[in-house]
Formats: structure tokens, sequence, C-alpha cells
């Protein structure tokens, strides 16, 4: 899935591991999306192990979210996704309700909760997910919903966006800790 991102990683701290790139993401490689979907609870975990509050509550980048605020927002993002799926599968081409992701982040919960409540919850979701992702067939593939700000998304740019996603956000993690020699 490399080929899905750009080459700013290193330009922008924003997009460690480049900006999601609609037009050059392999959509035929579920396998491989899937896979970092999976992998994404443990990453995740691995990436926040041992951290004390106060690191927890350290911005991953300047202006950024703390990685407590991250942590949930993974949880929120790929909850979201999920229902959104399940919304493609079962509808036909649904419009779905987009959410404030920075206000969202803001709320209490985001923002104090220990984030061992939300890499819980992405474990058994992302269980879930996997599990129902490796089910579809080649048309549901093609399936998918409507974004009022971002278009139509398949199934199969779905799943690269937050297999991206994935990505991205640990990154943002592991980075922090090696900068700040945590």
């Amino acid at each position: 899935m490399s080929t899905a991102v750009n080459t700013t990683a290193e330009l922008d701290p924003r997009y460690p591991v480049g900006k999601f790139s609609r037009a050059e993401a392999n959509l035929s490689d579920h396998a491989a999306a899937i896979s970092t979907l999976a992998a994404l609870p443990e990453n995740l975990r691995a990436a926040v192990d041992g951290l004390s509050a106060a690191q927890l509550d350290t911005p991953y980048r300047e202006g950024g979210w703390t990685v407590r605020q991250l942590v949930h927002h993974v949880a929120d993002s790929h909850m979201n996704a999920y229902v959104r799926v399940r919304l493609a599968l079962t509808e036909d081409w649904p419009a779905i309700k987009p959410y404030d992701e920075k206000l969202w982040a803001q709320l209490t919960d985001a923002s104090t909760a220990p984030a061992e409540i939300s890499l819980n919850l992405l474990t058994a979701l992302h269980r879930r997910w996997v599990l129902l992702l490796r089910s579809l067939t080649d048309e549901q593939w093609q399936r998918g919903y409507a974004h009022p700000e971002n278009g139509r998304q398949t199934l199969a740019e779905a799943t690269a966006l937050y297999a991206w996603h994935s990505r991205h956000h640990v990154a943002h993690i592991t980075r922090l800790r090696k900068r700040s020699g945590w």
C-alpha cells in the first residue's frame, strides 16, 4: 500500500507517511490493506506502551493533538468507518454523515480518558471489521457510500484510506517518541 502516499513525509510533520492519494492507491490489493487494519490495534498499543500520563498528554507535533487525543481519534474514526462499510453493504450508495473530528477530540472523554479504553475498543472493532472485509466478494468491493465532502467512495477506496490512516497515526506517535528519546 506504500503506493498510496506521496513523498511529503519528511517535509510535512502532519503527514509522516505522506498524504493519502486515491489516484495512487492500489485499490485491488485488498489483502495488504486488510492486513494493515488487522495490525493496527497491536501497532497502536506498542506505540503508546510505557508512556506516562504526561507523555500521553504531549502533542505529537506543534499544533497537533495530544497522544491521548490521537488514540481516541483513531477509535472514533474507525468506528465511523466500520459503520459506513456496513451501510454500504446493506444500502444502495447511502449518504453518510461526516463528523467534526477536531471538536470530537476536544470532548472530555477524548482529552482525559485512559488510552487503554480506546485501545481495547480498537482490538474488538478491528476483529469484526477485518472479519467482514475478508468476506467481501469482488462485487461488494465496488459498493460504497456518498460522502458529502469527498464524494462517492467505494469500499476498496475506503479500506485503502483507513489502512493509510492506521499507518499515519501510528507514525505520528513513533516519530514523537524517537524525537523525544522516549
